[in-house]
């Protein structure tokens, strides 16, 4: 016996990974999964008899296990093909939604789940990579909204905020757990710009099925569910493309760069087809910015562009609207800006003196607007600002924690000036307009512009870190 124990094909016998560490985040996500299909398995009949049949809410479940699969095959590329494709999903994911009672379900949510999944699956790998500023800067604010939704009249609607605005933080983890090197930092904001493609083309078969009609009523919005979606998206896709264009190396051919101008163009004209007028100010203000910084010729090209936008039926309109509806009358007839003041007001001045400290919970404006706001009629509207926002659902607090993370993110990024000044500029000018818009529309609900924004700003954060980590000491430089 003790000779057959000794045989060297026995001796060399090991035991399975999973036996030896059966508690890694793998292993327990596959567990998890297996639970899950049989679990699903099971609910089968029920589950087609909830989805009526219909095929796009059948093949959500499926899809949802694919996911889950290709986690646990590589996280980061997961997290890069989410990256690509879900700026054209909006349209397709509606397809899947169903309701389970009154709560609408679908793999857009299972999809947001995920990238949850996937940044705390990152951290856990490497708890060490991203630096503790980068979860101070975030967790304030994201403990202010989870008090929020513990107080909130809406608790169902609540959650699903608080887990959006969670994804959000996740994107941003992703970012920085995706960037090691510039190359990386270029690879990934490639990714960002390719992702409009299929929105940028079926953009096309929107304006050709609206019948080439682009004035009245039309708003382009492509693959999103609303065109202001579309249109804050945008602004970051531009911003993006534009740093690409100018910082293409030495060697990229003519080709190369006459694609990247004139997508770049396409891309500003998609933005005009929105008629979101704050898009219009964030991308005037960027540019605006770097043609007084970098460049002054690019202000003559800004009026060129803006000439041509008010030939364009419908955008000159947007703009003139502004000029007349602003006094709030019995019957008036307000214009959008009126309207939001006049929403604003209203909404402030229904609050209590102690909810400026504590808030009304998380979605109680929409909860309550129908009371206070006198031209509601049946509609619950949002706060078209998230400063009135805050202030109303999470307080003072609320307002001083969000600002504290637009703070963080610019302070983070400024060392990115010193050895990539355009970089540095593009990602601070992005937090800035997201301050800037935040004043009159619904940013938090945008989710693409949002995922879109803070993965693009965690890549940026973490080419700091790694940039400084690999920068030689002065007494190294010096010798």
């Amino acid at each position: 016996m003790a000779t057959l124990l000794n045989l060297p094909s026995l001796k060399s016998f090991k035991a399975p990974d999973i036996l030896k560490h059966p508690f890694r985040p793998v292993y327990l996500l596959g567990a998890l999964l297996v639970v899950a299909a049989a679990v699903l398995g099971a609910a089968t009949p029920l589950l087609v008899d909830l989805m009526n049949g219909s095929l796009g809410k059948l093949l959500a479940l499926p899809a949802a296990l694919v996911i889950g699969l290709l986690i646990i095959y590589d996280r980061k590329l997961t997290l890069l093909m989410i990256i690509v494709l879900r700026a054209s999903g909006d349209n397709v994911l509606e397809l899947t939604r169903f309701s389970i009672g009154s709560y609408p379900l679908g793999i857009g949510g299972v999809i947001n789940g995920m990238v949850i999944l996937l940044a705390i699956m990152l951290v856990l790998e490497q708890p060490r990579n991203m630096p503790s500023r980068g979860y101070t800067a975030w967790w304030p604010f994201l403990l202010l909204t989870l008090l929020g939704l513990i107080l909130s009249p809406e608790r169902g609607e609540a959650a699903r905020l608080f887990l959006t605005q969670v994804s959000y933080f996740a994107m941003f983890v992703g970012g920085y757990y995706c960037v090691r090197t510039r190359e990386d930092f270029r690879a990934c904001l490639k990714l960002v710009m390719w992702s409009s493609a299929i929105p940028a083309v079926y953009a096309f078969v929107s304006m050709a099925m609206a019948g080439g009609h682009i004035g009245g009523e039309f708003r382009l919005k492509s693959t999103f569910g609303h065109p202001n979606v579309l249109a804050f998206y945008l602004t970051v896709v531009i911003a993006l493309a534009f740093y690409l264009l100018k910082t293409l190396p030495a060697n990229a051919t003519m080709r190369v760069r006459v694609f990247m101008s004139l997508y770049l163009i396409v891309l500003l004209c998609l933005l005009l087809l929105t008629k979101t007028r704050s898009a219009w100010s964030a991308v005037g203000l960027a540019f605006g910015l770097y043609a007084l910084i970098f460049e002054r010729r690019y202000l003559i090209y800004m009026g060129v562009l803006g000439a041509v936008g008010l030939l364009i039926p419908g955008v000159g309109d947007r703009l003139l609207e502004l000029g007349h509806g602003n006094e709030v009358t019995i019957y008036a007839n307000l214009n959008s800006f009126a309207w939001r003041v006049y929403l604003w007001q209203t909404g402030i001045a229904y609050m209590q003196p102690l909810s400026y400290l504590t808030g009304n919970g998380l979605q109680s404006f929409i909860k309550y607007s129908i009371i206070f706001f006198p031209f509601a009629g049946k509609i619950n509207y949002g706060a078209h600002s998230v400063y009135v926002q805050l202030l109303f659902e999470l307080g003072v607090f609320g307002l001083v924690t969000f600002f504290w993370l637009a703070y963080s993110m610019l302070r983070q990024l400024w060392p990115l000036v010193k050895f990539d000044r355009l970089a540095g500029y593009t990602l601070m000018v992005l937090v800035i307009n997201l301050l800037v818009c935040s004043f009159s529309d619904n940013m938090f609900y945008y989710l693409s512009y949002n995922w879109y924004l803070w993965f693009a700003v965690g890549a940026g954060c973490s080419l700091c870190l790694h940039h400084r980590a690999a920068a030689p000491a002065p007494a190294a430089r010096a010798r």
